[in-house]
């Protein structure tokens, strides 16, 4: 099975991050995060789930320790040979911990400064505690950032992957559209999406398409149970194409039947907000003027009551359980945006008092001067 990049890439990856333990003062790293084990070695697997560890030394090669399960997963899909892949065994009493810590004894690591990923799914709090006793004899450090910060800035080949999940975005719409009218089944509306994206040789997206109409359009979280459709209705779709694990995220809410003057004047203020949000988008510019532009927006059209407090965040290759990779648009978020970024801008308004949603977005390339919209669909009110 090839490798989604050129070992020279991975290479690079190494190296960076290397650099930047050097300049933190870092001996080690250990690499819990999935899509950071992706970005340095190409291992791709859910396998995390149980407990998996990607060891970097900061002047030698990574070691991986995971399950049994996981063995060829690390030989078909990452640039780890055979003698850097390490297995602890399932038993009655197994801590994986205690197996960590014999590695790094083994490849004389006993001591020195470590830098751990601490956010992340990848090491649950029943791990993490006991890894934090267990590196007693280390300096700790949360280095949840470092490659995380190092992620953010898209290589060319990333660029072309995420445009790729963008076409596979545009046509889950597509076929979402064509899904969609009165006495439409939300089930076959999420069939003909996820399908549109399977079919375009994509891949599951890093958490589940959401949908819901009715009341459940006020809804931005996936929630199960499936309803037909009225014959005049509101639906909310947010969704992803993804393509070798690269996400580009999109959101709309489609309206069946006839759209009401207050539909409407809410699609004119979210559309109003998300162009004032890409004209914000600037390199060297902080996150934070960003949501600015979003709340200021929204605000001065009357929907400050119905608005959230964020307004999108980076995209990237990234598990489930979200799609998201941080950090958020938010209120004086001092995160200074480059060149290379790729962000997923939603406006988003919930509005209780009159039962209705509006919520618009797709994904942005950050270039050297601005920003691309990575979207082919205009952002006209669509009426089904």
């Amino acid at each position: 099975m090839p490798l989604h990049f050129p070992e020279s890439e991975y290479e690079s990856r190494i190296s960076a991050t290397q650099k930047e333990m050097r300049a933190r003062g870092l001996d080690l790293l250990l690499v819990f995060a999935p899509e950071s084990q992706y970005y340095l070695t190409g291992f791709d697997t859910f396998g995390f789930a149980l407990f998996q560890c990607l060891v970097l030394p900061v002047n030698a090669s990574p070691h991986l320790l995971t399950r049994a399960p996981d063995l060829r997963q690390a030989q078909q899909t990452s640039t780890l040979n055979d003698e850097h892949i390490h297995i602890w065994i399932d038993r009655e009493g197994v801590e994986p911990v205690a197996d960590l810590i014999r590695l790094l004894t083994d490849l004389g690591l006993s001591c020195g400064h470590v830098g751990v990923e601490l956010q992340t799914v990848g090491l649950n709090a029943w791990n993490g505690a006991r890894l934090t006793n267990a590196l007693s004899a280390y300096k700790q450090h949360d280095a949840s950032d470092l490659v995380q910060g190092l992620r953010r800035v898209k290589s060319p080949l990333e660029i072309d992957y995420t445009r790729k999940a963008a076409t596979l975005s545009d046509a889950a719409l597509d076929a979402g559209m064509a899904a969609t009218s009165a006495g439409a089944f939300e089930g076959d509306i999420l069939a003909e999406m996820q399908g549109a994206v399977f079919r375009g040789g994509g891949d599951y997206a890093g958490n589940e398409f959401i949908i819901g109409s009715g009341t459940g359009a006020l809804l931005c979280r996936y929630f199960s149970g499936r309803r037909a459709l009225d014959p005049v209705d509101q639906l909310t779709l947010e969704w992803a194409g993804t393509w070798r694990r690269y996400h580009a995220a999109m959101m709309r809410t489609l309206i069946v039947g006839q759209a009401s003057d207050k539909q409407i004047a809410m699609h004119t203020a979210v559309t109003a907000a998300l162009e004032a949000c890409e004209a914000a988008i600037k390199p060297g510019k902080p996150m934070g003027d960003v949501y600015a532009a979003h709340a200021q927006t929204l605000d001065e059209l009357g929907y400050g009551h119905a608005r959230l407090n964020a307004c999108g965040y980076g995209m990237g290759a990234v598990y489930n359980p979200i799609w998201v990779e941080y950090p958020m648009f938010y209120e004086n978020n001092p995160t200074i945006m480059q060149a290379g970024n790729v962000f997923f801008l939603h406006m988003i308004i919930m509005d209780s008092d009159s039962g209705y949603a509006m919520c618009w977005g797709h994904s942005v390339l950050v270039t050297d001067n601005a920003v691309e919209r990575l979207s082919r669909h205009p952002l006209d009110l669509v009426v089904l």
